[in-house]
């Protein structure tokens, strides 16, 4: 009998947040394939779970897939996580749900954390519909070309963003989108949880402020019909 392949979403931040489900599916798994051994290792030691890990990551995926298929086709049931939170959203494992659905095997999403969501329901922009583009690109000038394509949309984008790059990223943003309303959340779920509200010009110039950019940000971006709100705010 064909094995299983269980796509779980595990904790942006607060470990509070893994289900009892995601916790059942490692419990349950014959191999978990995983963003980062290291950091999935601490995670099952912290839920007392030992399991065979590998590695998968977007350097390796499809040199992976054989081998993972393979395991699927031999009954086996595996767990698909990132290093935080839902697999395949700017995180690896597309490809082998990909193939394991070309195939017919059984595929059985684990819901749970997810940065762009939580991002999105906190930011007091239309919630939809929306386009998630996970990384812009980092030059600048492919960056603006993508947010060219973006411009005529009409609605919510939300794209993820390292701290090194935030800035120049939503320089790009305000000159070929406009002083439309955004949102930016920084360390979702975690201690220091911040959303800066407000047109995208007093928040950039909120974060030039700031002696240093720290943590993973999601930026969510209003239509230029939402453009009605206030200066930057945070609660």
């Amino acid at each position: 009998m064909a094995g299983k392949l269980l796509v779980v979403a595990t904790p942006i931040g607060n470990l509070d947040d893994l289900t009892d489900r995601a916790r059942a599916a490692f419990a349950a798994a014959d191999l978990i394939a995983c963003e980062d051994t290291r950091h999935t290792g601490r995670l099952l030691a912290h839920l007392g779970i030992k399991k065979p890990l590998v590695s998968l990551h977007e350097h390796n995926e499809r040199q992976r897939l054989p081998r993972l298929l393979a395991d699927l086709d031999d009954g086996k049931v595996i767990a698909v996580a990132s290093d935080a939170g839902t697999p395949l959203l700017s995180d690896p494992g597309f490809l082998l749900v990909r193939e394991a659905a070309a195939r017919g095997l059984r595929i059985e999403p684990i819901p749970g954390p997810s940065a762009l969501l939580a991002a999105l329901v906190a930011s007091g922009l239309p919630p939809y519909p929306f386009t998630f583009a996970g990384f812009p690109p980092p030059k600048s000038g492919k960056r603006r070309t993508l947010y060219k394509e973006w411009a005529p949309l009409g609605h919510t984008l939300i794209f993820f963003e390292s701290p090194h790059r935030l800035l120049g990223s939503l320089e790009d943003a305000l000159a070929i989108l406009g002083d439309r309303p955004v949102a930016v959340a920084r360390e979702l779920t975690k201690l220091h949880e911040e959303i800066l509200r407000g047109p995208l010009s007093a928040v950039l110039e909120t974060l030039r402020g700031r002696a240093a950019l720290k943590g993973e940000f999601v930026v969510v971006v209003g239509a230029q019909r939402d453009a009605s709100a206030s200066p930057a705010t945070s609660p």
